[in-house]
């Protein structure tokens, strides 16, 4: 049952309620979708091993089981009761600890800079240096109860469409009233001026196209920064190069095309903006450990 106001251990048995919630509506395997675009389940019964991974601008929210993010020399724990605000799409290598009676049980809360705008004008204005774009954060109360709320939208479509959209805000607000909530704040500070919120424009870009060529100097013009302050704090604020940026979403976004089981390895490395299949082949083995066929589904017979 629920915690009550008037319970004791309130925080714990709050957690208990998030579990439980979560639990009743992530019954399938992996990262799912819900009635409410923004948000998604996440269940995991395996341990997984060390895997490149990315996520987009968001919370992630962990009730039960354990992860870990390496990033560069960072190794970031977020486990139960714990959540991560990816204020930038960093790739980044994570490790899951699950197992069939205490299965993995998280939430994904997608950030839009539309969310944010609304927000942030009402906060006050971040700390001159924006701390690093990633991070995990214990969950306070506050927020365990907006992600309660949260999910009743999940039960009744009728308050989803009336009430949905307030408690997306809500719970992001509540992150960004955080200790970490400057990260988030950083991407619309000065209209976009600070140098961070002008490398979060270039990763939005490389984001989505990502298939498409580019130079170092082309991509410094279009946020107005000399070549060499964009390299530099491209790379303070990522750990990688835009050629390494963009390498890693090309071959992340192949491993998912491969699983989708619609296109052959060849497709996939010309979808992703690969000339040369065997080059496609050789970095997706070096990035993954294993070779693009073995990630293939096989595809459907008509």
């Amino acid at each position: 049952m629920c915690a009550t106001e008037d319970s004791p251990s309130l925080n714990g048995q709050r957690l208990e309620c998030l579990i439980e919630r979560i639990d009743t509506h992530a019954r399938q395997e992996g990262i799912q979708p819900t009635s409410m675009a923004a948000l998604q389940t996440m269940r995991l019964h395996t341990s997984q091993s060390r895997q490149p991974q990315l996520y987009e601008p968001g919370l992630v929210i962990i009730a039960q089981g354990r992860k870990y993010a390496h990033l560069s020399d960072r190794t970031l724990y977020y486990g139960a009761g714990h959540y991560l605000i990816q204020a930038m799409p960093l790739p980044f290598e994570c490790e899951t600890r699950a197992s069939a009676d205490a299965p993995l049980l998280g939430l994904l809360i997608r950030i839009t800079p539309e969310r944010l705008t609304t927000l942030v004008r009402h906060l006050p204005p971040p700390a001159p240096e924006p701390p690093y774009p990633m991070e995990a954060i214990a969950l306070d109360d506050t927020l365990i109860e907006s992600l309660l709320r949260l999910l009743d939208c999940l039960d009744d479509p009728v308050m989803a469409a009336a009430l949905g959209e307030d408690r997306l805000r809500e719970a992001i607000f509540h992150a960004l009233r955080g200790p970490q909530g400057d990260a988030l704040k950083h991407l619309l500070y000065q209209q976009g001026q600070h140098a961070y919120a002008r490398i979060g424009r270039v990763l939005e870009h490389i984001q989505t196209q990502f298939d498409e060529a580019f130079s170092v100097e082309a991509l410094a013009r279009t946020v107005h920064m000399s070549t060499s302050a964009f390299y530099y704090h491209f790379k303070q604020i990522t750990g990688l190069s835009p050629l390494q940026y963009q390498k890693q979403v090309r071959l992340l976004n192949a491993r998912r095309l491969l699983a989708q089981a619609e296109q052959n390895v060849s497709s996939v490395a010309r979808t992703v903006g690969y000339l040369s299949p065997s080059q496609f082949s050789r970095e997706y083995k070096r990035y993954f450990g294993v070779s693009p066929q073995k990630d293939a589904r096989p595809t459907p017979v008509a």
